[in-house]
């Protein structure tokens, strides 16, 4: 059992940056590759990044190419997602997600544990 929860979400101006941690719960962090996938209101869950469970394999949506970027430290048991060059189409509550894998995965229903989300909004 995991417990994700995120953090660092909030309102920043179109250009601006923001980290997005999120902290999972037990000892067994280093088993899990990590996702992140945003939701804005009406759209379906959308893949952001993610990475393989030594972080050694990163992969990212085109949206955010060039933009973001996620890591992870396994001795702190936490996800980041270092978020620079926001634009307004990057407004979503954001979710952190755990597979008990070693490689992660672009689909949602391919994980297992979720967080809670944190709100991200990008004003123009």
């Amino acid at each position: 059992q995991v417990q994700l929860v995120e953090s660092g979400g909030g309102l920043v101006q179109a250009g601006g940056s923001l980290r997005l941690s999120c902290a999972a719960s037990g000892r067994t962090f280093s088993s899990y590759a990590m996702g992140w996938f945003r939701q804005a209101p009406g759209k379906e869950r959308e893949f952001v990044a993610m990475i393989s469970r030594s972080g050694g394999s990163t992969r990212y949506a085109d949206s955010v190419k060039g933009r973001f970027t996620i890591s992870r430290d396994n001795a702190k048991n936490t996800v980041y997602l270092q978020m620079n060059s926001l634009k307004p189409e990057d407004t979503a509550v954001y979710y952190c997600a755990a597979k008990q894998d070693y490689y992660a995965s672009n689909i949602p229903v391919n994980y297992n544990y979720w967080g809670q989300g944190t709100q991200v909004t990008v004003s123009s």
